[in-house]
């Protein structure tokens, strides 16, 4: 049995900037909603330490293993539920949609077989969660193309 949370979200900057929004964990405390902190490299089997906060709960450590990732378009990671029952797969895409637009999804796709303990409370809080983290990749990634557009070019 599988269940999946998911949030979809149009980026009005390039893909490569919202990678770069994505992949900076040394800032999302900046930023990000959801994970007020976080640490780690980008590399396959390493795990990450990340401060995850999900509506009034208390902020909680944990800490997943790179599963895969491809720069510019995903970074996935798992982590273990319910003493190793259920299998969660936490993804963040990009998707180039165009020269200054991409898409940003991210969600998680729970496994394994005590799947059906996964509640419906738990999967609205979820998609509450990744519904701020994608406003909030969308309006930073904006943000900085806007920056950047405005900066004078240097001419050599």
């Amino acid at each position: 049995m599988k269940r999946a949370v998911e949030h979809r979200i149009g980026v009005q900057a390039p893909a490569e900037i919202v990678w770069e929004v994505v992949s900076e964990f040394e800032r999302w405390h900046e930023w990000n909603p959801l994970y007020v902190k976080a640490a780690g490299q980008l590399k396959i089997g390493t795990a990450l330490t990340l401060e995850e906060a999900i509506g009034d709960r208390p902020v909680k450590v944990i800490q997943p293993i790179v599963q895969d990732w491809v720069p510019y378009e995903q970074l996935h990671w798992r982590s273990q539920r319910l003493g190793g029952f259920v299998t969660a797969i936490r993804y963040l895409e990009v998707e180039n949609m165009g020269e200054s637009n991409a898409t940003f999804s991210n969600g998680e796709l729970f496994m394994g077989l005590l799947v059906k303990w996964i509640s419906k409370d738990e999967r609205r809080a979820l998609k509450a969660a990744f519904t701020a983290m994608g406003e909030a990749v969308r309006d930073r990634a904006e943000a900085l193309w806007r920056a950047r557009a405005a900066a004078p070019s240097e001419v050599g």
